[in-house]
């Protein structure tokens, strides 16, 4: 029972940040560099600091967190999480990219896809676990189911983009573009799995604040904010590069009045919709404390099911308009592998 509510929570988590690219759509005025950074300072800054709040211990500061039992700067130092961060940072960018080339739903899947399984396997390998004997084949298992399902999502991709005319494929995404929005999404992966390295190296925070005292649930959300932070730093250089270089700076001072507060108040929805997935994955593993397989197996459970509910929004959006029964059939196969991998570890325990 508890390991359901902790995919419950996960499960919200993930809800959450799939539906954090829809606010977006209602942003006006402002070039995609301009609301992406503002977007940004919420998912990255305001609501990660807001959640670390709450794992504090009592007559402590994060400060004081953050190095206790040893220097910020030492071997495994906090510093870590927020080097990961920064790589994160080039995944998190290119995955808004990969958005912008390819939809909310196709976009995610590959992306996503790539970012749960080096996410996964990379940690695991790096605590010295064999991946195939026990445990550690039943999870590299449950990853390979994974992005077979993603791999089928991706096939539907791809019969979509053959079957669409290029008026149909603007109509439903307006910049697509295929080879470069796959390139794209790919590299997303790649670098967006450091956030997993990310948790994984700030684990010594987390220890200390359960400690402390600080419940389970919370105990995590320190690291999260490290993470983000480095995240913002890199995303924050692009964005305002691209605003001296496209001139576009003037976006957040030319808007005035109800534009502006539109703004506002649909870049802090998307932050706090983003966010919620790492609440909810810190969160939601702790109830997963007595499966080890589960717990391992945790990001890769984010990650499908940021696929499947992306996918979702994909069709309420009408991103899938016109792609053919055919098309639809093999979309809904690859959801329904991915829903299996997540069962998976589960029907072995």
């Amino acid at each position: 029972m508890k390991a359901l509510l902790g995919l419950l929570i996960i499960a919200i988590g993930s809800f959450g940040q799939s539906s954090s690219y829809v606010p977006i759509k209602k942003v006006k005025s402002w070039a995609w560099e301009s609301f992406w950074l503002t977007q940004g300072i919420f998912a990255w800054l305001v609501f990660p600091f807001m959640g670390a709040l709450l794992a504090i211990p009592e007559g402590s500061n994060l400060f004081a967190l953050w190095t206790a039992g040893g220097a910020f700067w030492a071997a495994d130092g906090a510093w870590k999480a927020v080097m990961f961060g920064a790589l994160w940072g080039v995944g998190g960018l290119t995955f808004g990219l990969s958005m912008r080339y390819l939809g909310v739903a196709l976009g995610q899947s590959l992306a996503l896809g790539t970012c749960s399984a080096f996410g996964t396997i990379i940690p695991a390998l790096l605590k010295g676990e064999n991946l195939f004997t026990g445990n550690g084949l039943i999870l590299l298992t449950g990853v390979c189911i994974a992005i077979a399902g993603i791999a089928v999502i991706g096939y539907a991709g791809a019969l979509k983009s053959k079957n669409m005319s290029e008026e149909e494929r603007k109509k439903a995404v307006k910049d697509f573009a295929l080879k470069k929005g796959l390139l794209i999404a790919l590299l997303a992966g790649v670098m967006s799995a450091c956030f997993a390295l990310g948790i994984d190296s700030g684990e010594a925070v987390k220890q200390t604040a359960l400690d402390s005292g600080v419940k389970p649930l919370f105990a995590g959300l320190p690291v999260i904010l490290l993470i983000t932070f480095g995240g913002f730093l890199t995303n924050a250089a692009y964005c305002i590069q691209q605003n001296i270089k496209n001139k576009t700076g003037k976006d957040y001072f030319s808007v005035k009045g109800n534009i502006f507060a539109n703004n506002l108040l649909f870049c802090a929805l998307a932050g706090l919709l983003w966010y919620s997935q790492f609440f909810g994955l810190e969160a939601g593993k702790s109830f997963l404390t007595d499966s080890p397989i589960l717990l391992a197996f945790s990001w890769t459970i984010l990650m499908s099911l940021n696929v499947i509910f992306s996918n979702v929004w994909g069709i309420i959006l009408k991103e899938w308009r016109g792609a053919g029964g055919k098309t639809i059939l093999v979309l809904i196969l690859g959801l329904i592998i991915l829903v299996f991998s997540i069962a998976f570890p589960q029907l072995l325990r």
